[in-house]
């Protein structure tokens, strides 16, 4: 018998949501501090979408570019384990917050390279707000002096 307990998907996807809303309302510390007890609820091998989804609002909330790349690395490793028609959809997102934060680091070859997988991936999403959005993200970069001709 596995001592491992499970966890509720709907439950987690509330606990994120309600960590997300506490940082919208201004409480970053407090948004991270459940965020980051939640990390440490998922076992290595639980829920892919969850991991990435955790990884990707951690991210978000760094001050340290250092921890937000850490966190941009540890979304995309989880959505490398998604599965299913969408899963690609996560893809170009977050290859292009890596590039951003291999950017603000300094790291341009790094930079350059999740660009273009960000820009290759991008091609697959399709014609609507999330897409559009993401497209628009990469052209910005893309257009900063430090990528021209990427």
């Amino acid at each position: 018998m596995s001592s491992r307990r499970t966890i509720d998907p709907g439950a987690i996807m509330q606990r994120i949501g309600d960590a997300v809303a506490l940082d919208y309302a201004g409480n970053r510390e407090g948004a991270r501090a459940r965020l980051a007890a939640l990390w440490d609820e998922m076992h290595p091998d639980g829920d892919a979408l969850h991991r990435c989804m955790i990884a990707h609002y951690m991210a978000d909330m760094q001050a340290d570019p250092r921890q937000e790349l850490l966190w941009d690395r540890r979304a995309l490793e989880a959505a490398g384990s998604l599965t299913g028609a969408g899963a690609k959809e996560y893809h170009p997102s977050l290859h292009l917050n890596l590039a951003e934060g291999y950017r603000k680091l300094g790291d341009w070859d790094a930079a350059r390279e999740h660009l273009a997988q960000a820009t290759e991936f991008a091609r697959a999403l399709p014609e609507n707000g999330y897409g559009n959005m993401i497209r628009r993200g990469i052209a910005y970069l893309a257009a900063l002096p430090e990528f021209i001709g990427c």
